[in-house]
C-alpha cells in the first residue's frame, strides 16, 4: 500500500507541470545567432478568454560577451496586421553575474515576455524573433525557445 501511494503521488506531481499551448525550440547553428536566423513560432488560438504567460528560454555560453541581448519581436495576427517591438533581454546583473541556471559552460535562462496576456482574435498568430545586436554573428547563443503557458484562468 505504501509503495502504491508513493507511485501515485509521484505520477500526480509529474502530471501537474505547466500547460504549454506552444513550446518550440530552435538550436542555433554553431552557437552564432545571425541576422538571417529569424525564428518563427506559430500558435492557433481557439479561445479568446484564456489568459497566458509568454516566455523566452535562452541557452547561452558563460562566455557570452554582453550583459543583455536586444531582440526584435514581431507579432502577426490572424487579420494580417503585424506589430514589432524591440526588447532588451537582461541576462546578467551589473557586475556580470548571470541570471538563470548556469554550469561551467552554459546558462539556461527564462525571461518572461508578457504575463497575463490574452488574444482578442481567434486563429493563427505568428511570433518572429530576430537578434538585434550590433554584430551579425552573435556568439555564444546555443538555443532559443518560445513558450506560451495556459494559466488555467480566464478573463472576465
Amino acid at each position: 500500500m505504501h509503495k502504491g501511494f508513493l507511485l501515485f503521488s509521484l505520477l500526480f506531481l509529474l502530471s501537474c507541470g505547466p500547460d504549454y499551448i506552444l513550446d518550440k525550440t530552435y538550436e542555433i547553428e554553431q552557437q552564432k545567432w545571425t541576422y538571417a536566423d529569424t525564428l518563427n513560432f506559430e500558435v492557433n488560438i481557439v479561445d479568446s478568454l484564456k489568459i497566458y504567460n509568454l516566455y523566452l528560454d535562452i541557452e547561452h555560453s558563460t562566455e557570452f560577451p554582453n550583459q543583455n541581448m536586444y531582440v526584435m519581436i514581431h507579432t502577426q495576427f490572424p487579420s494580417g496586421k503585424r506589430i514589432s517591438e524591440r526588447v532588451s533581454l537582461e541576462m546578467a546583473n551589473k557586475i556580470g553575474v548571470w541570471f538563470g541556471d548556469c554550469n561551467s559552460e552554459w546558462c539556461n535562462f527564462r525571461i518572461p515576455i508578457q504575463q497575463g496576456a490574452f488574444f482578442n482574435a481567434l486563429g493563427k498568430h505568428t511570433f518572429t524573433i530576430e537578434q538585434y545586436m550590433r554584430v551579425d554573428a552573435l556568439p555564444g547563443v546555443k538555443s532559443i525557445s518560445f513558450k506560451i503557458e495556459d494559466t488555467g484562468t480566464v478573463r472576465s
